[in-house]
C-alpha cells in the first residue's frame, strides 16, 4: 500500500513535461458526473487550447449504439488536487458530431444567456448534501444530535471529508467561500461564490465532482437527494444567491423586489426546473415554502426568497436568497433561469 500511494504522488514534472488532464462531463440522468483522462504534451491554462474528445454515449444513456460517439468541448480549467502539479481538471459540455448541443448540454443554453451584455451577474450556490454509509445507505451518525453547525464526536459527522473537500477545492481555484453543518445528522453544506455569470455553475459542478472523488476514497456514499431520509427532518437544498449591479447600489432594495415579482409570476415554472424530488422537500415545514405557494420576507427562513435584514435596513444588498433550487439541481439551469426571469423577460 505504500509503494502504491508513492506512485499515486508521484511529481510527474521531474522527469516529463507531459501532464494528465481530466476531463470532465455531465452524464445522462443530468446529475451523474462522469470523467477519463489523457495524456498532454505541456501545461495548458486556457481551455481554447485543449483538445476536444469523445465518449460512448451509448453508455450514459446519450446516443443510441449505432450512433453513439458523443463529442466533449472543453470550457474550464482546474488545478487538479487529486493529481497535483501541473495536472488539471477540465469541465466540459456535450454535443452530437455535427456541433449540435446534445439535449442534456444545459450549459450551452446558459452560456447563451449569459452572453447577454446586460448580465453581470454575481452568484453563490450553498451546496447542501448528506453522507451516507456505503452499505446500508444511512446518514453517518445517525441518530444523534444536535446536529446543525454542531461539534463533537456525538454530532459531527463526515468532518475529515468535509475538511478534505474543502481545501481541495481552493486548491483547484473554486471561489469556495464556507462550509457547515446542517440540521440533519451526516448533512453538510458548502457554498461556491462570489462568481459571476456562468463561472459559478461551473465551479459548483467540478466542486461536485471533487467531493464524489474524495467520498469514492473514504468509502461512503454523497447523496445530493432533497429529501435523503423521509419524516421530522430537513431536506437539502441548494439555496441560490443573487444580485446584479444596480442591486447592490443606492436603491438597490426596489430593484431587488421588482425581480422578486417577476420570480413569483414564473413561479411554477421555475419550481419545475429546480431539481427532482424537490416536492418532498417544499413541504412548509422545516424551513421551507411550501411548493405551491410563492411568498417573500425579509429574514424569512420559511419563504420562497429570503432578502437580509442589512438589504432592508440599507436600501441595497449584495444578494437576496432563492431558497426553492433542490440540492440536485442544475445550476446551469437555474442560474441562467433566474438571469432570465428577472432581467430579460419581459411579462405580458
Amino acid at each position: 500500500m505504500a509503494l502504491l500511494t508513492d506512485l499515486q504522488n508521484l511529481n510527474l514534472s521531474e522527469s516529463t513535461e507531459k501532464i494528465i488532464a481530466e476531463y470532465i462531463w455531465i452524464g445522462g440522468s443530468g446529475l451523474d458526473m462522469r470523467s477519463k483522462a489523457r495524456t498532454l504534451s505541456g501545461p495548458v491554462d486556457d481551455p481554447s487550447k485543449l483538445p476536444k474528445w469523445n465518449y460512448d454515449g451509448s453508455s450514459t444513456g446519450q446516443a443510441p449504439g449505432e450512433d453513439s460517439e458523443v463529442i466533449i468541448y472543453p470550457q474550464a480549467i482546474f488545478k487538479d488536487p487529486f493529481r497535483r502539479g501541473n495536472n488539471i481538471l477540465v469541465m466540459c459540455d456535450c454535443y452530437t458530431p455535427a456541433g449540435e448541443p446534445i439535449p442534456t448540454n444545459k450549459r450551452y443554453r446558459a452560456a447563451q444567456i449569459f452572453s447577454d451584455p446586460r448580465l453581470s451577474l454575481r452568484y453563490g450556490l450553498e451546496q447542501e448534501y448528506t453522507l451516507l454509509q456505503k452499505d446500508v445507505k444511512w446518514p453517518l451518525g445517525w441518530p444523534w444530535g444536535p446536529y446543525y453547525c454542531g461539534i463533537g464526536v456525538d454530532k459531527a459527522f463526515g468532518r475529515d471529508i468535509v475538511d478534505a473537500h474543502y481545501k481541495a477545492c481552493l486548491y483547484a481555484g473554486i471561489n469556495i467561500s464556507g462550509i457547515n453543518g446542517e440540521v440533519m445528522p451526516g448533512q453538510w453544506e458548502f457554498q461556491v461564490g462570489p462568481a459571476v455569470g456562468i463561472a459559478a455553475s461551473d465551479q459548483l459542478w467540478v466542486a461536485r465532482y471533487i467531493l464524489e472523488r474524495i467520498t469514492e476514497v473514504a468509502g461512503v456514499v454523497l447523496s445530493l437527494h432533497p429529501k435523503p431520509i423521509k419524516g421530522d427532518w430537513n431536506g437539502a437544498g441548494c439555496h441560490t444567491n443573487y444580485s446584479t449591479k444596480t442591486m447592490r447600489e443606492e436603491g438597490g432594495y426596489e430593484v431587488i423586489k421588482k425581480a422578486i415579482d417577476k420570480l413569483g409570476l414564473r413561479h411554477k415554472e421555475h419550481i419545475q426546473a429546480y431539481g427532482e424530488d424537490n416536492e418532498e422537500r417544499l413541504t412548509g415545514r422545516h424551513e421551507t415554502a411550501d411548493i405551491n405557494t410563492f411568498k417573500w420576507g425579509v429574514a424569512n427562513r420559511g419563504a420562497s426568497i429570503r432578502v437580509g435584514r442589512d438589504t432592508e435596513k440599507e436600501g441595497k444588498g449584495s444578494y437576496f436568497e432563492d431558497r426553492r433550487p433542490a440540492s440536485n439541481m442544475d445550476p446551469y439551469v437555474v442560474t441562467s433561469m433566474v438571469a432570465e426571469t428577472t432581467i430579460l423577460w419581459k411579462p405580458t
